[in-house]
C-alpha cells in the first residue's frame, strides 16, 4: 500500500524593494544582482498552489507600500489509479503550467524593480516597518522566505538615521540592536529566513558598504527567531 506524501507547506515570500533615493537599480551591477535574484527566487520558491509573492516598496511609509500579490493557481492533477504513461503526461503538463506562470510572476516582479518612486517618500527609509509585516506572514503558518533588496540604512526623522549617525563597530550595532527589541514585543520571525541582498560591488569600501549596519539587522532580526544571510 503507497500513500502519497503531503503537499509541504505553502511557502509565503516577500520582497522589500528598496525604493529610496540611496538605491539606485539603473547601475548595471545593482540591476543585473537584482534581476538575477528575482528569477531565481520566483523559480525556486514557486512550486504549488498556494505559494505567494508580496512585493512592498521600502520608503517613509513601508507598511502601506505593498504593490503587488501573486499567489501560484498551478494545481496537481489527482494521478490516483494512473498508468505510467497517463502520469507522465500529467507531470508534464503540470510543469508547463507551473513554467508559465512563474514567467507571469517574474515579469511582475522585474516590472516592480524598475518603478520610480519620484514623491517624497523616497527621502526616509523605514526598513523596521517590515518586521510586523514578515511576523504576521509567519504566524499563518506558511514558510516565510524574505528579501530586502535594499542597502539596510534605515533613516527616519524620529528614530534611527543611518545617514546621520550609522553604527562605529560592531559592538555599538549589537548595543542598538538590543535597545530596539524593545520596539517589537509581539513580534516573532521564528519561521522566517530573510536575505539581505546589498546592491554594493564586492570591492565597495566600508565607508560605502558599513558592515556594522548588516551586523545590526542581523542581531535584530535573528533575535526576533529569524535566519539572517547577506547576498
Amino acid at each position: 500500500m503507497t500513500t502519497e506524501s503531503s503537499p509541504s507547506k505553502p511557502i509565503h515570500t516577500l520582497i522589500f524593494m528598496d525604493k529610496t533615493s540611496s538605491v539606485d537599480v539603473s547601475k548595471p551591477f545593482v540591476a543585473q544582482k537584482y534581476q538575477q535574484l528575482l528569477k531565481q527566487v520566483v523559480d525556486e520558491n514557486i512550486q504549488q498552489a498556494g505559494d505567494q509573492i508580496d512585493i512592498y516598496f521600502v520608503h517613509e511609509n513601508t507598511a502601506k507600500g505593498k504593490s503587488v500579490s501573486l499567489t501560484s493557481r498551478t494545481e496537481k492533477e489527482d494521478t490516483q489509479g494512473m498508468n505510467a504513461t497517463d502520469l507522465e503526461a500529467a507531470q508534464t503538463s503540470y510543469e508547463m503550467t507551473l513554467q508559465k506562470e512563474k514567467n507571469i510572476f517574474i515579469r511582475q516582479c522585474l516590472a516592480q524593480l524598475n518603478k520610480k518612486n519620484g514623491g517624497s517618500s523616497n527621502a526616509e527609509t523605514d526598513l523596521k516597518a517590515a518586521i510586523p509585516i514578515l511576523s504576521e506572514a509567519a504566524a499563518n503558518g506558511s514558510e516565510v522566505k524574505a528579501y530586502f533588496l535594499s542597502d539596510m540604512v534605515q533613516s527616519q526623522k524620529n528614530g534611527r538615521d543611518f545617514h546621520k549617525n550609522a553604527p562605529t563597530s560592531s559592538d555599538q550595532a549589537n548595543q542598538w540592536a538590543e535597545e530596539d527589541l524593545s520596539q517589537f514585543k509581539e513580534a516573532n520571525l521564528l519561521n522566517c529566513d530573510i536575505q539581505m541582498v546589498l546592491p554594493f560591488e564586492p570591492t565597495s569600501s566600508s565607508s560605502v558598504n558599513n558592515p556594522n549596519i548588516t551586523v545590526y539587522w542581523q542581531t535584530l532580526l535573528g533575535n526576533l527567531g529569524a535566519g539572517v544571510s547577506e547576498l
